[in-house]
């Protein structure tokens, strides 16, 4: 195990929550190579515990986990986090992969995979090819709905919406064009980034964690409108 508080601090920190212990040391081994700071836990709650003590960038979490499973670990660390989780899994049902996409995890890899693979997953989640801040004004408003970019944060008329890192990155490429329409593909290409392979559907549940989440707001769900066949836009500006 390589423990984040031996390395040095100014490095990105990761935890990897794999309750396959060989499994667990390759990554490990990979994400160092990387340029990590890495913590490794093989059960849900040691793992939860070190999410909370060294808030890492990246967590690193495989479903099936004694203690504590995957998705319960998943919805605690969306309490009071923001990283970037991408989820392992042993299942090949799609409803297994939703339901881990559906309590807030980014992304997902469906064992067996290549450990170049993850760390070329992880490298998109943190890529993040957005336009400049200097080309996107810092607040931009539609009716009710008010996004800050420079502090990344959505409301409401005026009630703060808690949005994660993706589905807030998924959020500004619909606002960067509002009455433009984003496919699927070109959402994953500007959020996820060029070459991202995995099932275009993921786009389809972080738009439905936003929509939730706006109507939890008092929102409109559908500002952000389907386009049958095409994909998602957002509402024209007032």
């Amino acid at each position: 195990m390589a423990d984040a508080g031996s390395v040095p601090g100014d490095l990105p920190r990761a935890i990897l929550i794999e309750d396959e212990e060989p499994l667990a040391r390759l990554l490990v081994n990979y994400l160092v190579r990387a340029g990590f700071a890495v913590r490794a836990a093989h059960d849900g709650p040691t793992g939860l515990r070190a999410i909370r003590e060294l808030e890492p960038e990246i967590v690193v979490l495989d479903l099936g986990l004694p203690g504590m499973d995957g998705l319960e670990v998943c919805r605690q660390v969306r309490t009071f986090s923001d990283c970037y989780i991408l989820m392992l899994t042993a299942r090949t049902e799609e409803a297994d992969t939703l339901l881990g996409l559906s309590v807030g995890a980014d992304d997902y890899m469906t064992k067996p995979f290549s450990p170049r693979e993850l760390i070329a997953r992880i490298a998109a989640l943190r890529r993040r090819p957005l336009k400049s801040a200097q080309s996107t004004p810092p607040l931009r408003s539609w009716g009710d709905l008010s996004v800050d970019t420079a502090g990344r944060e959505v409301r409401w008329n005026g009630h703060p919406i808690d949005l994660t890192r993706t589905e807030f990155d998924i959020l500004m490429v619909l606002a960067d064009e509002p009455n433009k329409v984003m496919t699927r593909e070109g959402i994953l290409d500007h959020v996820w980034g060029p070459g991202w392979v995995g099932d275009a559907h993921v786009v389809d549940v972080h738009i439905a964690h936003i929509r939730r989440k706006l109507g939890e707001a008092g929102g409109s769900p559908q500002c952000i409108r389907s386009v049958r066949g095409v994909g998602y836009r957002l509402g024209e500006p007032q």
